[in-house]
């Protein structure tokens, strides 16, 4: 991805849609190498619409190969098919998770799909192991599921707040790295998305919603003074991109800066993916030809 130019400006020089790469290889974290997130444009546009109009084009004709791989999938699993998808949004606060929900997972059908927003965990939550309440909510076979934030809270926040001590820390991502290996293992596709938002961007997004009387229920107080956190969380979502991108659960690096780029890009990962899985409808488990005659002579 492209790196900061002259005075705090970005240069955009990624490749463009007909470059003949899928983008989840343009989006992809390496993983077991150094992070550096100030070093990705969080407005590059590595390929795709090159402009708001043109992506939200493209976002409509997303809609019905979307809408038909979900029904594939949903279809293959009443025939024993266990493969789901687990769409896992993590990124810092206004980066947009509640709008990609809003926007991607407006394209599919609602009644296959399985969305949980974590929040800070319950007493009963805090009383088993971190992973425990993830478990819960993982999407059933021909589903798909989507994290608003996720397991890795437990080393984000956990990390710059000091929620618990660090060799605890260290431990968690092993155990996430054996988490995710054992879903794929069992058919789950796991989607791990960062929402690269700037700094600038999420102050611009702050300020609007102190400007909307209709948008003052999302700010909190807290949000400025999360702010002063910014690199401390900046490093906590290097540690677990660098630590935690696998083969089988890779990290994809979204640029969100630019709200319908982040929807579009988001979109297209779960294209690619959902058609390289290639669900199927089952066979007929009946004669359709002595079905149609029944029914005709009715």
């Amino acid at each position: 991805m492209s790196k900061q130019g002259p005075k705090g400006r970005r240069t955009n020089k990624g490749s463009t849609a007909g470059d003949g790469l899928a983008l989840r290889e343009l989006l992809r974290v390496p993983g077991g190498k150094p992070m550096d997130l100030a070093a990705h444009d969080s407005r590059e546009m590595p390929a795709g619409p090159r402009d708001k109009q043109a992506g939200l084009a493209a976002m409509t004709g997303l809609a019905t190969p979307l809408a038909d791989l979900q029904e594939r999938l949903w279809a293959a699993s009443t025939a024993g098919d266990r493969r789901r998808v687990l769409l896992v949004l993590q990124g810092m606060d206004t980066s947009g998770k509640g709008g990609t929900v809003k926007h991607v997972i407006g394209l599919f059908n609602p009644s296959g799909c399985r969305i949980h927003a974590f929040k800070a965990p319950t007493p009963k939550e805090r009383a088993h192991p971190f992973l425990w309440r993830i478990k819960k909510a993982l999407p059933q076979a021909g589903e798909l599921g989507i994290f608003d934030r996720s397991h890795y809270e437990d080393v984000l926040i956990a990390r710059v707040r000091a929620l618990a001590p660090p060799d605890e820390i260290e431990r968690r991502y092993d155990e996430i790295n054996r988490f995710e290996k054992s879903l794929a293992g069992n058919g789950v596709t796991v989607i791990k998305c960062f929402l690269h938002l700037s700094y600038d961007e999420q102050r611009d997004r702050l300020l609007k919603r102190l400007d909307r009387p209709d948008k003052h229920w999302k700010f909190h107080v807290s949000d400025i003074d999360e702010r002063v956190l910014w690199p401390a969380y900046q490093q906590a979502y290097e540690l677990a991109m660098e630590r935690c991108s696998t083969p089988h659960a890779p990290w994809y690096l979204v640029p969100a800066d630019r709200k319908w780029y982040r929807n579009w890009a988001v979109s297209r990962l779960l294209l690619e993916h959902l058609s390289e899985l290639d669900p199927r409808y089952p066979k007929a488990d009946f004669d359709v030809e002595e079905a149609r005659r029944r029914l005709l002579e009715q």
